[in-house]
């Protein structure tokens, strides 16, 4: 049992939607065939409703984007490698329009946050295995059905990698789970809160016959219905997926990936007003970065109390003497300086390992920075579009928090996660490139895809109001 809302939901949803889910869930473990099913629902949902989706403003915004990267493709050293690094894009624009127009509610968002957390538990399991216990095993099902290659120890070494290809890829994926099974976790805590709070007003309201002036016992009517006491077992799964996930986000050893979960953290205790939470987090990462950085008489101090594990991290003591190419400030001055050689059309997708090899003569996938990439290989115009509409999916959510008055509470704390993750996602494109694992792509997409879909109905609602 998950949740009484998870079956009701699951029981009015149409086919391509419970086929959607399947494939989320599965989607970690084998992406062939979570890939192959989000592809059929998108083509269908776009054969269905494709004058729906061909009037929406930002789906016109996106076939641009498209657009300008073949135009740019035109003009790549090696066209090849610029194709196939069209299909980091284009497929996923199709897929975004799709499930933006397939997303409607609410409920829908509810639906893929658990299907998302629960579908980590395996990702997770195995992780901590292989760190732990030296799992090691490459198992593969009708070619590429069902591929797990595990690694003893991680990859790089002393890193939780799982069946992804690198830890950092693996951070990336967890920051954004964590997020949703935090978000959940408070959304189910609420839940208990309310109810008993509630409970609690009605109890000394009913000894009473008179109220004062726009008081009442009873809930008003635009309040959502009231939660019932239910099984204890999905604040339960949330409670250890969250600590799962948070501990194995740790040894990921990806200081971006923690930076971003203590972000999150401080997002939420915002949200909830919960102040004093705020002050204690401020105060451990403030002792973690003074033992980090300060001068050696302060650090020494808070070295006493603040584990080598995550200073030593932070300041590269744990891994000194690395080569000057491989630091992220050479990598993004090097993709500046290729953006301002061909400002216009970039030097082609997947141009950047050839050229960085050429000279620095060390082989790199990526510059660390996804902003950056795409200036250096498609050109000023083309990022510049692409953060533009970015923007503009940011802002029109934040408009919708704030000022949607169709939203329940539970409600706009579901969506402030979806935000959040969204946020979160465009955070970790700073200092990293996520769109290389097909996974993660995904899941980036759909997020994306969830909020544009909720804020276009609720934008219809407040505009037939």
């Amino acid at each position: 049992m998950l949740g009484a809302s998870l079956n009701k939901a699951f029981y009015y949803l149409n086919s391509r939607w419970n086929c959607s889910l399947l494939a989320l869930l599965i989607f970690p473990l084998s992406p062939f065939v979570g890939a192959v099913t989000v592809v059929l629902v998108s083509l269908i949902t776009l054969a269905k409703q494709y004058r729906q989706i061909s009037r929406r403003p930002l789906n016109w915004g996106f076939a641009l984007l498209g657009l300008l990267l073949l135009i740019t493709t035109g003009f790549a050293q090696n066209k090849t490698e610029a194709l196939l690094g069209l299909f980091n894009f284009l497929p996923f624009f199709i897929v975004f329009a799709a499930f933006s127009t397939l997303i409607k509610t609410t409920a829908q968002l509810r639906q893929m946050a658990w299907v998302w957390v629960i579908g980590s538990m395996p990702a997770v399991t195995l992780g901590l295995g292989q760190l732990f216990l030296g799992w090691n095993f490459n198992l593969k099902i009708l070619w590429v059905v069902l591929e797990w290659t595990i690694a003893p120890g991680g990859n790089p070494p002393g890193r939780i990698a799982s069946f992804f290809l690198h830890a950092n890829t693996f951070a990336a994926y967890l920051v954004i789970v964590f997020i949703f099974s935090l978000g959940l976790w408070l959304e189910q805590w609420r839940l208990g809160i309310g109810y008993r709070a509630w409970g609690m007003r009605r109890s000394r309201g009913a000894g009473s016959s008179k109220h004062r002036e726009g008081s009442s016992p009873l809930p008003p009517a635009s309040s959502p219905p009231l939660p019932t006491p239910q099984s204890l077992l999905p604040f339960i799964f949330l409670t250890v997926a969250t600590i799962a996930n948070f501990i194995t986000l740790i040894f990921t050893n990806s200081r971006n990936g923690w930076a971003i979960a203590i972000f999150a953290c401080l997002a939420y205790a915002l949200y909830q007003g919960w102040r004093i939470l705020v002050g204690g987090v401020v105060g451990i990462i403030a002792s973690v970065l003074l033992a980090a950085f300060a001068p050696s008489p302060i650090a020494q101090f808070f070295r006493r109390y603040v584990p080598a594990f995550f200073w030593a991290r932070l300041n590269d003591d744990m891994y000194p003497n690395r080569p000057v190419a491989l630091m992220r400030k050479t990598q993004w001055e090097f993709a500046w300086s290729l953006a301002w050689q061909h400002p216009w059309t970039g030097w082609g997708l997947r141009s950047f390992t050839a050229l960085y090899k050429a000279h620095m003569q060390i082989m790199l996938g990526h510059p660390h920075n996804l902003f950056l990439m795409l200036s250096a290989e498609t050109g000023f115009l083309t990022t510049f579009l692409f953060c533009g509409l970015l923007g503009w999916i940011l802002i029109t959510a934040v408009q919708l928090l704030r000022k949607s008055k169709y939203m329940y509470r539970e409600d706009r704390l579901l969506f402030f996660s979806y935000l959040l993750a969204f946020v979160a996602w465009v955070l970790l494109n700073m200092v990293d490139v996520t769109l290389f694992d097909f996974r993660l792509n995904t899941l980036s997409w759909l997020v994306l895809a969830a909020i544009c879909g909720v804020v276009h109905r609720y934008n219809q609602q407040d505009f037939a109001s």
